[in-house]
């Protein structure tokens, strides 16, 4: 079960088959791919690298962090692939909690040198290209075998509350997940591609496992990251795409395709599967979405304890506009994907009843092995081999499960539950909102009230009275927010989840707009 077996099958079945590419520029076909990243994995090897060796790798995405992946996995090693937006100090506590030897970096995230590093390479100097020169006479073999509970990912949480933990990811786990891409998520024929915008470090470069076993090709963008018309023209020139992408991308390339006049049947051609994770995508976006991009769009939920797996909301489910449920469903993020079960519990774990709310528990291959060099922390997070994710929702009868919130998100004021997301989905319906966000604050009388961080749209003058009276129309005055900030933008980290623990901070200052009467 070592993933490295899924590039050597490729290099086997369809060697001659271009499978990375740095924009539209062909980088590696199957066989080139597989005989670099075997190279690697020998000179490191020949160097000390040990069979469980951390390898850390910071650096932005390009076509060599898929070579890196697999290389390291051919040499017995487990990534440890972080935030290219995390601040170097950020990183070298990384180094140290996960004892790692060796990382990969470019010098515009690493501009020095990491401190608590063996060795120090930077992908894109000549020296680290040597490494990646086929040996000639080297086997297509793993230099290290691995088993299925031996760990292939160490992925550091984004640490929002104290230290970053880090998640151990097994390679039973990552292929857990990539089979399961093919029944709850979508097909993948040999002649689709998946594109990287999203960062390699996170779900999108998963997502390059179900992509691999298929035989698909993998597109880099030459800018690295996210740039809406870069995305399209690279669909139109290779073929529609596959991506995964936070909702934040998905506003950004349906506000291209709607500035740019690009019809839905352009869409088409550029745009195969659009996955969708990571944070909450509100009601009237993913309407918005599906109006101007036409079907594309696939839900996923799940966390980096139980990677991109938990539930899935199928695009034939997003299309099916005429079923009576059709409002509910899409506000939904799912039904539970195959290989694993979903249970909404209480406090102590017991199940709860259809349709109440409690934390959102999920059972199968995919839940993490626990989190490294922590174990009470792992014992909080599985208990009696159930994953308490944090997240409060509730299922249907059919199985459908509605995120409300994260637990830590939820605000009780007076004594009442208020759950953010929902004040965030009525305010997303008022005219002139772009984008929202809702979090509690301590208050003498009330516990904590509600205050909304909101987003307006080009050329718009939003005001509080409007705001306050679109709430008040539609939900518990109770709910409505008791204080309103006009801002420009949200913060958001390298994933594009909004930083609710920033505007918490933001709250200490006195606020910009006056309270609402």
């Amino acid at each position: 079960m070592n993933l490295a077996h899924l590039l050597l099958r490729q290099a086997l079945l369809d060697p001659d088959r271009p499978a990375l590419f740095f924009g539209t520029r062909p980088w590696a076909s199957h066989d080139q791919w597989a005989r670099r990243s075997l190279a690697l994995a020998q000179r490191l090897r020949a160097d000390g690298l040990a069979t469980g060796d951390r390898v850390v790798l910071f650096l932005r995405n390009h076509p060599r962090y898929l070579e890196l992946l697999w290389g390291l996995w051919l040499a017995g090693a487990a990534v440890v692939p972080v935030n290219a937006k995390l601040h170097p100090r950020e990183v070298e506590w990384i180094i140290d909690n996960a004892q790692a030897r060796l990382a990969f970096v470019t010098a515009d995230v690493a501009p020095g040198p990491l401190a608590g590093l063996a060795h120090q390479f930077d992908i894109e100097s000549t020296a680290c290209d040597a490494l990646f020169e086929p040996m000639p006479g080297l086997p297509l073999e793993p230099l290290a075998e691995r088993g299925p509970d031996d760990l292939a990912w160490l992925f550091y949480t984004s640490g929002t509350t104290g230290r970053p933990k880090g998640v151990m990811l097994t390679h039973r786990n990552l292929m857990t997940m990539g089979l399961t891409y093919f029944v709850d998520v979508d097909p993948v024929a040999r002649q689709d591609h998946i594109v990287y915008g999203a960062p390699i470090s996170h779900g999108a470069g998963i997502y390059a496992i179900p992509h691999l076993m298929a035989g698909a090709s993998h597109v880099v963008p030459a800018s690295g990251g996210v740039d809406p018309a870069e995305l399209f023209e690279l669909g139109w020139a290779l073929g529609p795409l596959s991506t995964f992408a936070a909702p934040t991308i998905v506003k950004r390339l349906v506000d291209h395709a709607e500035a740019a006049g690009i019809t839905a049947a352009d869409c088409a051609r550029a745009f195969k599967t659009i996955v969708y994770g990571g944070a909450p995508m509100y009601r009237a976006d993913i309407e918005r979405a599906l109006r101007v991009m036409g079907p594309r769009f696939v839900q996923i939920y799940g966390q980096g304890e139980t990677p991109m797996v938990g539930t899935a909301l199928s695009r034939a489910v997003l299309a099916d506009t005429a079923h009576p449920r059709h409002g509910d469903r899409v506000a939904s993020v799912g039904v539970a994907q195959t290989p694993v079960r979903v249970r909404i519990a209480d406090e102590s774990g017991n199940p709860l009843p259809t349709g109440e709310v409690g934390e959102v528990l999920v059972r199968g291959d995919s839940v993490m092995a626990g989190y490294w060099r922590n174990p009470e922390a792992t014992a909080a997070a599985i208990r009696d081999g159930w994953l308490f994710t944090g997240d409060v929702g509730c299922l249907d009868d059919e199985g459908f499960l509605t995120l409300k919130d994260r637990s830590k998100d939820l605000i009780i004021s007076g004594g009442s539950n208020i759950y953010p997301r929902e004040v965030e989905e009525v305010l997303l319906t008022a005219p002139g909102v772009a984008e929202v966000a809702v979090v509690g604050a301590p208050d003498p009388e009330w516990g904590e009230v509600v205050v909304a961080f909101v987003v307006p749209m080009p050329g718009v003058a939003l005001t509080v009275a409007a705001l306050d009276a679109h709430c008040l129309a539609q939900m518990g005055r109770f709910k409505r927010p008791k204080a309103w900030h006009i801002v420009p933008e949200l913060p958001k980290n390298n994933y594009g989840k909004v930083l609710k623990t920033a505007l918490r901070e933001r709250l200490r200052a006195p606020a910009s707009v006056p309270p609402a009467g």
